[in-house]
């Protein structure tokens, strides 16, 4: 199975704040979305970062209150891990697992943002193909007997 699998169950929206928003702003935007992060985008639009609930707490570890006023940029990924829409679910799980981390932006053949796949949308997906492919065995053993 391929991410866009992935994005044609869930959907190409993807949540972003601009790298000169205040951590404020990121951290308000994730609770109303009910996400865990966002997409940063540049002042030309293209992606810049990600900032997630786990930045956002080493944030303020780090920095206090204060920090809430700080921009996104500082406390962002810079540059963050991304993948294809035609990448494997697999090759995404060991890329997250290998980086620990639970986002990744998806972009599509022109290298534009049009998708983001948590840990959460990989791992349903393959225990959606284990009981499917359990399936498809057990029916294929009943068949030959």
């Amino acid at each position: 199975m391929q991410v866009r699998h992935i994005l044609q169950g869930k959907g190409r929206d993807v949540v972003t704040i601009a790298s000169t928003a205040t951590v404020c702003d990121a951290a308000k935007l994730l609770t109303a979305k009910k996400i865990g992060a966002l997409c940063v985008k540049d002042n030309s639009g293209k992606l810049s970062g990600i900032i997630s609930e786990r930045d956002l707490v080493r944030a303020i570890a780090e920095g206090g209150a204060a920090s809430f006023t700080d921009p996104v940029s500082a406390h962002m990924t810079p540059a963050p891990q991304t993948c294809v829409e035609s990448d494997t679910v697999e090759s995404v799980m060991e890329v997250m697992s290998r980086g620990r981390f639970r986002h990744v932006p998806v972009l599509d053949e022109r290298m534009a943002l049009c998708g983001m796949v948590s840990i959460g949308d990989v791992v349903k997906t393959r225990i959606a193909e284990t009981v499917n492919e359990a399936a498809a065995l057990r029916e294929y053993i009943t068949a030959a007997v």
